[in-house]
């Protein structure tokens, strides 16, 4: 059985038919094309698919090496960082063992709780200093589904030198910084990124569309 695909006929025939209404109802939509091209769409297309929210198809924003770099680093067996467990819960360990690849989260670990107590600030933020103190950042994808201060300690660290990902998925849900940390991530232009602008997004949306990196990787 193929791990980067549905396990049942069935399945298989219910996603390649939503694909297809979804596909369908974004052209009526908008009046034509949507604009991305084939690696960006697949990645939208399966936001859509997760959330039944269309508004994504207006949402989503990428970097133009975002796909290739995203690519490149799975093949390579990166490891992927993310900011909740429930992005890690969430993704497929049959589909990452194709490459190798491993999934962490650092903000329960007692000494990032530890830490962030003592210095006052938030555990997302002592937990991307944990993974970059582990040699996961280098190379890696960060992916960030709730945290902005995850995302935007990861933007400075990436700043000042500390680290050198492979990507960022950065995809915060919320109101307080969400729509600002995703704005700087899509305006620096210091890494290759995904993203989704506005108050919208979260852990599902992450784990869509490292699974759409993953299929796109094994083809």
């Amino acid at each position: 059985m193929d791990p980067m695909k549905q396990m049942t006929t069935q399945g298989r025939q219910i996603e390649e038919s939503s694909f297809t209404i979804i596909d369908q109802e974004v052209r009526d939509q908008i009046g034509g094309e949507h604009g991305y091209n084939a690696g960006e769409w697949d990645v939208v297309r399966r936001a859509i698919h997760t959330t039944g929210d269309f508004e994504f198809a207006k949402l989503f924003q990428f970097s133009e090496d975002a796909i290739a770099s995203g690519i490149k680093a799975l093949r390579n067996g990166c490891p992927i960082v993310s900011d909740v467990s429930m992005i890690v819960s969430g993704l497929s360990k049959a589909r990452m063992g194709v490459f190798g690849n491993t999934a962490h989260c650092f903000v329960s670990d007692p000494e990032v709780i530890a830490q962030a107590t003592a210095l006052g600030n938030t555990r997302s933020i002592q937990a991307m200093h944990m993974a970059r103190d582990k040699g996961l950042l280098d190379g890696g994808i960060i992916a960030v589904g709730n945290a902005p201060t995850a995302l935007l300690e990861a933007m400075r660290m990436i700043r000042d030198g500390e680290i050198k990902p492979a990507l960022i998925i950065g995809i915060p849900v919320g109101f307080v910084s969400a729509v600002e940390s995703k704005d700087e991530l899509h305006e620096s232009k210091i890494v290759p990124y995904i993203t989704s602008l506005g108050r919208k997004g979260g852990s599902t949306l992450i784990v869509s569309s490292i699974h759409s990196l993953l299929i796109q990787a094994a083809q």
